[in-house]
């Protein structure tokens, strides 16, 4: 078979990586937006281009008689793409636009769940007016979450207590999310602030059925402690199917929120075929929603295909086909740790251009593996870009190992970056089990 991967970062380097490494050995070809060469070299062919090129992006897919796409990144989702690739007779890993509308437009999940009477959603409301949100900030006492409606690539959310003091800083955020038009949709979502440990729970759905992946937890501030500003993601770890936080009745609580809302899209005429993406917060009255996002996470994408043991070319003919439920998906249940090496000044004022080295082989024999991200290549030498540059993913039997071999392998990276040396390590891992316990109130 031959499959089309769109994107051009870590996670599609992940996915490319999965696909190329299927029983079946397809013919994986990529889409990209910058010159990844983890993934030019695993691909028969890559190009670089606008992603969000409708036009472009089919015409790459039938020159090359792609039989399916698989899209990564949430902004190629709302343009189309998936929708064009359909019409084209490309069938497609990615919901087509009105569906991706879980990711690209909180206000309407929100109101989705409220519609279908799904569990797990927050007390709410959007507003187009700074001083409507204002009246719903005091009325949950101050204690919000404040986020623009479109997409901001994970930047956008700030929650009193953590990016925003107090309810009058609450204030002047809705303020500047409406005055700039921040996420592209004029819109700001008020949520009550949600107590406890946040989890990524990843599935595959055909439409109708929904097949749920290993729970990762993803560390979204730049610097060690959990200080600093909000990225993209600084890395993540998984335990196997659960977390060291989660019960088992919680992971079946989460996926049974995924299972409704697939059912209450289908119920409004939208298909759904693709990846939901669940960000759920473990509170004392059970998981709770955070957000849904289209696509696999990234870095939560790194954690689970590594796991996953059943051949992804196969589960992305079924999801597509629409007959995931005749397909048993099985991981491993080792662990895994993923730790991005970022420019130095990221997320701010990143040192793009810088030149990096990469020991690749050295990586390799201590069983660790290298994504690239947002690197350039130009005669053989790779340069940093504005964004995450390189992921490392270590994996084994125990969560310890997979924190050390993933810290060693960092070190055979070189260049003007630094990551966060403590995600999977025994210490934050185990204060978020306590804060868990707590939050129970054992």
């Amino acid at each position: 078979m031959k499959f089309l991967v769109v994107g051009s970062g870590a996670r599609e380097h992940a996915i490319a990586k999965a696909l190329h490494e299927s029983t079946s050995r397809p013919d994986v070809y990529a889409f990209m937006s910058n010159n990844n060469p983890g993934m030019r070299k695993i691909c028969v062919d890559a190009v670089v281009g606008n992603t969000r090129d409708a036009k472009a992006v089919v015409e790459f897919a039938k020159k090359n008689s792609v039989e399916i796409a698989v899209i990564g990144p949430d902004a190629v989702l709302e343009a189309g793409i998936s929708d064009a690739l359909w019409d084209a007779g490309v069938p497609t890993v990615g919901p087509k636009k009105a569906a991706a509308r879980l990711e690209w437009d909180k206000t309407f999940a929100r109101n989705l769940m409220k519609r279908h009477n799904i569990e797990g959603c927050p007390k709410f409301g959007a507003f187009k007016d700074a001083e409507a949100a204002g009246k719903l900030i005091d009325e949950l006492g101050g204690q919000v979450a404040v986020k623009p409606s479109g997409l901001t690539a994970g930047k956008g959310v700030k929650v009193v207590g953590f990016q925003l003091a107090d309810a009058r800083e609450a204030k002047e955020y809705c303020r500047e999310v409406l005055s700039t038009n921040m996420g592209g949709l004029g819109e700001v979502v008020i949520e009550e602030k949600l107590i406890g440990q946040e989890l990524t729970l990843q599935t595959f759905v055909d439409g109708k059925t929904v097949r749920g992946m290993p729970c990762v937890q993803d560390h979204k501030l730049a610097f060690e402690g959990d200080k600093g500003l909000m990225t993209g993601g600084m890395g993540s770890y998984s335990t196997g199917e659960l977390l060291p936080f989660i019960k088992r009745d919680e992971y079946d609580k989460c996926i049974a929120i995924v299972e409704q809302v697939v059912a209450a899209l289908s119920a409004e005429g939208i298909d759904y075929k693709g990846i939901i993406y669940g960000q759920f917060m473990l509170t004392k009255q059970g998981p709770k929603v955070v957000e849904f996002n289209a696509r696999f996470g990234d870095p939560e994408a790194m954690n689970v295909l590594a796991l996953l043991e059943t051949d992804f070319a196969e589960v992305c003919r079924h999801i597509v086909a629409g007959t995931l439920a005749d397909k048993k998906v099985v991981f491993s249940e080792q662990a895994t740790v993923v730790k991005y090496l970022v420019p130095e000044g990221y997320p701010q004022n990143p040192a793009k251009g810088e030149k990096i080295e990469i020991n690749e082989k050295s990586i390799a024999r201590l069983g660790a593996e290298v994504y690239y991200a947002s690197v350039d290549e130009k005669e053989g030498i790779l340069y940093s870009g504005s964004s995450r540059s390189i992921a490392i993913l270590g994996m084994a039997d125990s969560l310890e190992q997979a924190e050390r071999t993933c810290e060693h392998a960092c070190s055979f990276v070189k260049g003007k970056l630094y990551h966060r040396r403590d995600i999977g390590t025994k210490a934050l891992v185990g204060a978020r089990v306590e804060h868990m316990r707590k939050v129970r109130g054992g």
